[in-house]
């Protein structure tokens, strides 16, 4: 071992473990998740030395301004990046619409810098400190952390190019509980994207389609009279509106939030079961045609909702499902579209030109061995 001697600039940190502490007894959802905060809160109870914020036995990086035999220690600058990539002392208008962040999402490795260290120097500052800190888990495989020195990484593009890029991001944040260690397999991986990406969603998707072209030419036909199946489609809606846009938008809990969504597209699939729109189109009389308007104009409908409400995870995907119901041309930009109106019915209007494009999820192809 060999011991050496430099001389740095300290920031003093110490001072600040009862302000933090105090912040964080008065801002319990800071730090997120639960174990997060107790390691953070255990961690500064504990007592806080004075940080180190330069170097000066090397020249590269970002020179101290009053001492430029000094360089800033590059965690003290990374975490100043927040604040002057958003014009702190350069253009304060800017700045104050900006900062501070809503949330800061993590990996738990970086936890204490964000969650104790940041905040301190904005108190320091007197500036504000964010809304909240976000630490997510590691990613294992075959128990392990992955890690590409011991030759457990996994290269994205090796799973984009065999899933695609939609069918990556949301099963990253479907299968994996926010702010826990989680394991990925290929095996996983492949079973969740047949059962409910293909399966469930794209083959919905395929079929309501098909059958507005069949019976109809292509023309979404005008709902009659809803009854008690379609009132409950409806009221699944909007449950599941509600269900994500707080769970996403508010808690943070991905997983859970998409659980919603495709809990909805399940109970559309049972509705389409169980009215057998197949059959009622045996049926010519008027009777029987207004009865397959009104479902078909049901499933569509609920297509349309499920597009926005997965746009944010899955835009590909959710622009072709949007594309193929036609809702471009009536409703506009599915980037315009408010998630929390999602749940508002009878948004597609009657007429409009539902198209079968390409299967949103195909069939995989098993990836070809070297």
């Amino acid at each position: 071992m060999e011991i050496l001697k430099e001389e740095n600039y300290f920031f003093k940190l110490s001072a600040y473990g009862p302000k933090l502490l105090e912040f964080y007894e008065a801002n319990p959802g800071f730090i997120q998740p639960e174990s997060a905060r107790n390691e953070v809160v255990n961690f500064v109870k504990q007592g806080l030395d004075d940080l180190s914020i330069s170097r000066s036995t090397f020249d590269w990086g970002i020179p101290v301004p009053w001492d430029e035999k000094h360089v800033i220690y590059v965690w003290i600058d990374a975490l100043l990046n927040y604040a002057t990539a958003v014009g702190y002392n350069e253009n304060p208008a800017k700045f104050e619409e900006t900062f501070p962040a809503d949330v800061h999402l993590i990996g738990k490795d970086i936890l204490r810098f964000h969650a104790v260290i940041w905040p301190a120097m904005l108190m320091a500052q007197g500036l504000p400190v964010p809304g909240r800190v976000a630490a997510n888990g590691w990613l294992m495989v075959g128990g392990e952390k992955m890690s590409k020195s011991n030759l457990t990484g996994i290269k994205p593009q090796d799973l984009t190019s065999h899933f695609g890029v939609d069918a990556y991001r949301w099963y990253f944040l479907r299968a994996i509980a926010f702010g826990q260690d989680g394991s990925f397999s290929w095996e996983d991986f492949t079973a969740r994207y047949t059962s409910e990406l293909a399966n469930d969603y794209g083959n919905l998707a395929s079929r309501v389609a098909a059958m507005v072209g069949k019976y109809f030419g292509g023309e979404l036909p005008a709902a009659a009279a809803d009854g008690d199946a379609e009132k409950a489609v409806q009221d699944g809606l909007a449950a599941a509106v509600a269900t994500a846009d707080r769970k996403i938008g508010e808690e943070l809990d991905f997983q859970a939030g998409i659980l919603a969504i495709f809990d909805f597209v399940k109970q559309v699939n049972g509705y389409i079961t169980e009215q057998e729109p197949w059959k009622v189109a045996k049926d010519e009389s008027e009777e029987g045609r207004a009865r397959l308007a009104t479902i078909l104009y049901t499933a569509a409908e609920s297509l349309r909702a499920v597009a926005v409400l997965l746009n944010p995870i899955m835009p590909e995907t959710s622009q072709a499902l949007w594309d193929s119901l036609g809702a471009e041309a009536s409703l506009g930009a599915l980037a315009a579209q408010p998630v929390q109106s999602s749940a508002t019915w009878g948004q597609l209007p009657a007429g409009a030109t539902v198209t079968k494009g390409a299967v949103l999820f195909p069939r995989l192809e098993e990836p070809k061995k070297d």
